[in-house]
């Protein structure tokens, strides 16, 4: 079983990229706003949330984009730890989207010390609901998954392989299909977790 959803593309970009951004600490702590213009986008484009994007949906591109990030930088600017926890994200978006006027989103948390299990639920039912999924990984023992260390970044998809969940993340323009209990697992006590929006329904 394979279900993924529809995402964005800037040129020949997957989403945005923190490396456009216009600051150094931007580029090298943006994560945090870039998963939030995705997610945005997304909803703006798939499932008709007005007023979430400032900028004309109809023709993106690139300087759009680095403007909208640098905007919700307010919201979700780089700190010295970074945004390290799941609540920093979720307070910071909640108010750009309240300036926004957007208020048929709401989230909840899904802290990184729960059961791998709970993870697996959640990513399925936020997928086959229509919502890409926020997640953040701080340290990880796996060096095949450093570049998602102390990082924000987007789910979209998943795939049954065997008794294998691998889940599609979305960062750097592109995505990779990974194994989520391997994601999830991270082999360090001080964990991220998952971002679960929530209060748009059932997708048409």
């Amino acid at each position: 079983m394979k279900h993924e959803l529809e995402h964005f593309c800037i040129g020949r970009s997957y989403g945005g990229n923190q490396d456009w951004f216009r600051t150094f600490m931007m580029r090298i702590g943006g994560c945090g706003a870039e998963t939030a213009c995705d997610s945005s986008l997304y909803f703006a484009m798939h499932r008709g949330v007005e007023n979430i994007y400032p900028f004309d949906l109809s023709s993106l591109s690139k300087d759009d984009y680095v403007e909208f990030a640098h905007m919700m930088e307010k919201y979700l600017w780089p700190r010295m730890s970074g945004i390290d926890r799941l609540d920093i994200y979720a307070d910071g978006y909640s108010k750009y989207l309240r300036d926004r006027g957007v208020t048929c989103i709401s989230m909840d948390l899904l802290e990184g010390n729960s059961s791998y299990e709970e993870a697996e639920r959640a990513v399925r039912k936020q997928t086959d609901d229509g919502y890409p999924v926020p997640m953040l990984i701080l340290n990880h023992r796996n060096r095949a998954l450093k570049d998602y260390v102390w990082h924000w970044f987007l789910i979209n998809g998943y795939e049954e392989r065997d008794d294998t969940l691998m889940v599609k993340a979305v960062t750097y323009s592109s995505y990779q299909w990974l194994d989520l209990r391997r994601l999830w697992d991270t082999g360090y006590a001080n964990k991220g977790g998952l971002i679960l929006y929530k209060g748009l329904g059932q997708p048409e």
